[in-house]
């Protein structure tokens, strides 16, 4: 008998009402002798809210205990969830990463990476006829430090059960019925997917569609693990979305999808001396600031950042350029067409460009790899530019594009 790993996110399991439609669906998994692991995020709000009262406290909370305040969440959840099932009569234990020995790395309290699992405590578990709920988002390290996987830390925290698990796919239920072409609220053609490869959805995640972890999808394609999104809302289950490697598909050269990532900050430094572009970035690196779009010609620095970065990022460029040195920080939005193939198409990129200059949309910069083309434009011109690229390439076979903001973190 295989074993099912499913993952609960946030709006999933936002209150009781949501956690006792949870439970209800699990036991009908139970009630199949079917063997189940269940990951689970806290509470929808709930980090948001254990957050605010650290940062009342100070600006600046030591690390190691905002993890361990961190993952409080995902243990009050595991904790109703196990209630309401054993209330059903399924018999249910809880697991926190510290319990299961979920082992991660020491990369930061707050963004580590899973190393290891031992899945004995499990395997026990499940042959006694039990389900098995585990807190997602956290572990241990080395030292036995309470550690945290970042934002949308579950969806990695199921991924790496599945794998280690064997089991067949890893279901990620949230509150939409799987990856949408678009925002419905943007675009009202936007359709489901029924499939996407690993690769594309990586460079879809790292390009700012929040569908899931990036981590999570990394260990995925890795493992070869395919991962199904689905609705947790929906009263039964549908096909949702997998994401999967995909073999043999001959219409892959010509798929366009697109992800779009806001609040960016273009920064460019001219007259810069070669030394000072080599501190600035090994200065983000230590202070674990994400950049892209990068480029260095003629003694001008340009990348881009996320504008929670901006004082941070300010405060490192400052601090090293001299006064002959100009600096500017310029709001933005990338927007990004994602397939493969897409750089051996020069006339893919050609109507990008005539289509976003056809209604006056300045493109600013562009960055091209075999299987993205990233546009950089203003931040106002961006859900206009959705529209004219979901129309442009709609005749292309499998043609599909991806927002942000379409899937809730959880």
């Amino acid at each position: 008998m295989s074993i099912m790993v499913k993952k609960f996110g946030g709006s999933s399991v936002a209150n009781i009402e949501r956690i006792e439609v949870v439970a209800e669906k699990i036991f009908q998994f139970y009630q199949k002798k079917q063997q189940v692991v269940v990951v689970v995020s806290a509470m929808q709000g709930e980090t948001d809210k254990l957050e605010s009262l650290a940062y009342q406290i100070t600006p600046d909370p030591d690390s190691r205990e905002m993890a361990a305040l961190l993952a409080t969440g995902e243990q009050l959840t595991i904790s109703l969830l196990c209630i309401a099932l054993i209330k059903r009569g399924c018999p249910a234990r809880s697991y926190t990463g510290l319990q299961l020995g979920i082992q991660t790395d020491g990369a930061g309290f707050n963004k580590s990476r899973v190393k290891n699992i031992d899945p004995n405590k499990i395997y026990q578990d499940l042959q006694a006829g039990m389900v098995v709920v585990v807190a997602g988002f956290q572990g241990v390290d080395i030292e036995g430090n309470i550690t945290t996987l970042g934002r949308g830390g579950s969806d990695t925290t199921a991924v790496a059960l599945a794998a280690v698990l064997q089991a067949k796919e890893c279901h990620i239920y949230t509150d939409v019925d799987g990856v949408y072409t678009a925002d419905p609220n943007i675009e009202p053609n936007a359709k489901k997917l029924d499939s996407i490869d690993f690769s594309e959805m990586l460079e879809l995640s790292g390009l700012g569609a929040k569908v899931m972890q990036i981590r999570a999808i990394e260990l995925g394609g890795y493992y070869n693990m395919p991962i199904r999104v689905l609705s947790s809302f929906n009263q039964k289950d549908n096909a949702g979305t997998l994401i999967a490697e995909c073999k043999n598909n001959l219409d892959y050269q010509q798929v366009a999808k697109i992800a779009t990532l806001r609040k960016q900050i273009k920064i460019f430094v001219q007259k810069i001396e070669h030394k000072n572009i080599l501190l600035i970035l090994k200065n983000l690196a230590d202070s674990h600031i994400e950049f892209d779009m990068l480029t260095n010609h003629d003694n001008v620095l340009s990348f881009t950042i996320s504008s929670k970065y901006l004082d941070q990022c300010k405060s490192i460029v400052n601090g090293l350029i001299g006064q002959k040195d100009i600096a500017n920080y310029i709001q933005v939005a990338k927007l990004s067409l994602v397939g493969l193939g897409l750089n051996s198409n020069p006339e893919l990129i050609a109507k990008v460009y005539s289509s976003l200059y056809q209604e006056d949309i300045v493109i600013q910069q562009v960055i091209t790899s075999e299987i993205k083309v990233s546009i950089l434009l203003n931040e106002t011109d961006l859900e206009l530019a959705i529209k004219i690229l979901h129309k442009a390439f709609s005749l292309m076979p499998m043609d599909s594009f991806i927002k942000e903001e379409e899937l809730g973190r959880n």
